[in-house]
């Protein structure tokens, strides 16, 4: 497990799980939390067992698809379509899963509401983190962010494609890419952090991981295909 090194409330309980110390078989080694990844039901639903002994409930599991969809827990008694959740309910679980995509968990700083994120470019670039801010009810610069381990920014290559959706929306992110041989290499990191700090979110922490490099403690999917799913969780512990 990986704890956030941030300034949150000692009350804002968060972690983000490693591919290490779980039941799942090649290519899905060892602690897949995925269902949807081709992995052995049985054994996912044994991995979420154990990953349970570590939390107060059972997390609230998003149907991800890289949109710019934030659901309110607190209201939402439907599917969990989306790629954020909120809550300000004590101990309810906010949780996404990522084997490359960026994991941005918030809190306000009296630790009174906490969301977590799912951050793949596209719903970077289409501005899941802005919807995400906008559903928190402090002042943007009462949030605070911690971003988890994703794909590092000498391993994220994308197409020009990618740069002009990004430049589009605002052209001094031209800094966050390297041109590497008629391609480009992406910091999500930088990219995430702009897009916060333009929102008025300053304190921001996290982003040393890279989960293509790291391959002992990481799935990724742009590095082996087949893989499993890690999980970034958030709570009000209080």
């Amino acid at each position: 497990m990986i704890t956030p090194s941030w300034n949150a409330p000692a009350h804002i309980k968060a972690l983000s799980t490693t591919r290490v110390g779980g039941l799942s078989q090649a290519p899905f080694a060892s602690n897949n939390l995925g269902q949807h990844v081709g992995d052995s039901p049985e054994t996912v639903a044994a991995n979420r067992t154990l990953l349970n002994s570590y939390l107060p409930s059972t997390p609230i599991w998003l149907d991800q698809r890289h949109t710019t969809t934030i659901i309110d827990i607190n209201t939402n008694t439907g599917t969990h379509i989306a790629d954020a959740s909120i809550t300000d309910i004590k101990n309810v679980v906010c949780c996404v899963m990522t084997a490359d995509c960026l994991p941005i968990l918030l809190t306000d700083k009296q630790g009174s509401q906490v969301a977590a994120v799912h951050a793949g470019w596209r719903g970077l670039c289409d501005g899941i983190v802005e919807n995400a801010i906008a559903a928190f009810r402090c002042e943007n610069r009462d949030i605070i962010a911690w971003l988890g381990p994703a794909i590092g920014p000498s391993s994220f290559e994308v197409g020009q494609e990618v740069v002009d959706r990004f430049l589009l929306h605002n052209p001094s992110d031209v800094c966050c890419f390297t041109p590497n041989n008629n391609r480009y290499l992406a910091d999500i990191y930088q990219l995430a952090t702009k897009r916060l700090e333009r929102a008025g979110v300053i304190e921001v922490s996290g982003g040393e991981y890279c989960t293509y490099q790291q391959s002992e403690l990481f799935f990724s999917y742009r590095r082996d295909g087949q893989t499993g799913r890690m999980a970034s969780m958030i709570w009000i512990e209080k």
